[in-house]
């Protein structure tokens, strides 16, 4: 019973060393430029060293990409009710994952800023996708029953997947989270009742 909170006040404590890291680190991205910030210069901001840098981000483009949105996310979505299509429980759970106001969405913004701006995050952002399309796959294979490589499952799977894309380099960066929501949402709801085209 004693490991419990001891567990949890050890994980709250790795949280938010991450993300005070990823805090410092993107400032200093935006301030001097991605190319131009050093590993060490991010650790002497963030008061530690470089390997612990590295223990929480083991590569530089980690650092404004990681996030838990993916696991928040699929455990979203593994908790609508069972009664909702696939694309339906993905509706549903995607609005809730996103910051609305407040410090946090003011560094998805900033990192955002940052994909958009370097080439490497970017092409790092587009590679991310692809690795997501395993993991949905399984997951919407989870809901309808079916096997992950069922033909069925890959077409939805690819199709989200290609809204998101869509979604993400269609979106203003001026408000890019709401703009990236709507464009996502409406893809769906297209992807859920048809197109007309």
């Amino acid at each position: 019973m004693d490991d419990v909170p001891k567990t949890g006040l050890r994980e709250r404590k790795k949280a938010k060393t991450r993300s005070m890291i990823q805090a410092h680190a993107v400032r200093l991205f935006i301030e001097q430029g991605y190319d131009a910030t050093s590993i060490d210069q991010i650790a002497e901001a963030a008061e530690v060293s470089p390997s612990t840098v590295f223990r929480y981000f083991p590569t530089k483009p980690d650092l404004v990409l990681y996030d838990d949105l993916d696991a928040r996310m699929f455990a979203g979505f593994r908790s609508q009710p069972p009664e909702l299509s696939a694309v339906q429980a993905l509706r549903a759970t995607f609005g809730a994952f996103f910051p609305a106001e407040g410090a946090e969405l003011a560094v998805q913004q900033d990192r955002e800023q940052l994909v958009r701006a370097v080439p490497e995050l970017r092409a790092t952002v587009l590679d991310t996708f692809t690795h997501t399309l395993d993991d949905l796959a399984h997951l919407i294979a989870e809901r309808a029953g079916r096997p992950a490589d069922d033909d069925e499952v890959l077409a939805l799977t690819g199709s989200v997947i290609g809204i998101a894309i869509a979604a993400w380099l269609s979106a203003d960066a001026g408000d890019w989270i709401s703009n990236f929501l709507r464009r996502l949402d409406a893809g769906l709801a297209l992807l859920e009742t048809g197109f007309h085209l």
